[in-house]
């Protein structure tokens, strides 16, 4: 049983860790001043992919379902977090998003009964320090529009990951990935034709090997074991993995992009790592599925019956 969460645990932390390969990606493969055109092309072109080879569609509550939760976990989310790349510093909004944590715990124990602990409140507090040691610096600028795209895009983020985790879907992980990445994808492409206008027509192969990576590895791939651990851990635990993102990112500046890394960097990483550690070991009740709607309230159930 150990074996198998500690299995679960890596499988959906390699997610954040890939993404944490973005800035990396961007910088060196894609062209410039096109943030939405990546996210947009990132989400779009995964979802296609996975809702062909599933060959299975939403039924029922989840069309709503999947633009709901398509929209948090993607559109609006992927939206929000180039508002708050473009306005502000990379480390504050960074950091300002490493309160994600501590969004997803609050948000789990009002819609999902679970215990708020003191120890997932210091383990998130610890990897908010640990992102600001590893990411911020001291001259970095504040603009408040930046700092509330990255607060909203924290929220947004942790509701679509209760959300989640609160709806369970019948169909496989392949298929309600691809409804997501899908529904996100396409709210994403109005914006960036109305923002950034069509794609440039001079793409060179790099730029299109830069989109293929983020597409099938950091959009199918990823969010295919992103939900499939939101699927098997508490919300919460999940959510800590997320941090991975800006140790990643830190990791490969230094190692490819022969950025320094100061001590207080290697600091926060390691609080960051014992923060994640905190959160996976901790004792947690799983999370009860809601019950059916016969059991929860048996007269609402015949009235809904008798009017379909």
């Amino acid at each position: 049983m150990l074996r198998q969460r500690l299995g679960i645990v890596l499988a959906t932390a390699l997610a954040p860790a890939v993404w944490g390969s973005t800035y990396l990606v961007t910088t060196e493969f894609l062209p410039p001043h096109r943030p939405l055109l990546a996210a947009t092309l990132r989400a779009l072109p995964a979802g296609l992919l996975l809702i062909a080879l599933t060959r299975r569609l939403p039924t029922g509550s989840w069309w709503w379902r999947s633009l709901v939760l398509g929209a948090l976990n993607i559109g609006v989310f992927l939206a929000l977090l180039f508002v708050a790349a473009y306005r502000l510093p990379g480390g504050v909004a960074a950091t300002v998003g490493a309160v994600q944590p501590l969004v997803t715990a609050g948000l789990s124990a009002a819609l999902l009964g679970d215990r708020l602990r003191l120890r997932t409140v210091l383990s998130g507090i610890a990897g908010v320090a640990g992102v600001s040691l590893l990411v911020l610096r001291a001259n970095a600028q504040l603009d408040m529009v930046g700092v509330a795209a990255a607060l909203g895009g924290a929220l947004v983020m942790a509701t679509g990951v209760v959300l989640s985790k609160r709806w369970a879907s019948p169909a496989p992980v392949l298929a309600t990935t691809g409804w997501q990445l899908a529904a996100g994808g396409l709210m994403l492409a109005p914006v960036t034709l109305l923002v950034e206008g069509p794609p440039p027509s001079d793409l060179t192969g790099t730029n299109l090997l830069g989109y293929a990576y983020l597409s099938l590895i950091g959009g199918a791939l990823t969010y295919a074991l992103w939900f499939r651990g939101l699927r098997a851990l508490p919300p919460t635990s999940a959510s800590f993995l997320s941090l991975l993102s800006p140790v990643v990112a830190t990791a490969l500046g230094w190692l490819a992009l022969g950025q320094d890394l100061s001590p207080f960097q290697a600091l926060g990483a390691l609080i960051v790592l014992a923060a994640l550690v905190s959160a996976q070991t901790q004792r947690q009740r799983p999370t009860a599925p809601p019950p059916p709607a016969d059991k929860a309230d048996p007269a609402r159930a015949r009235s809904v019956h008798e009017n379909a």
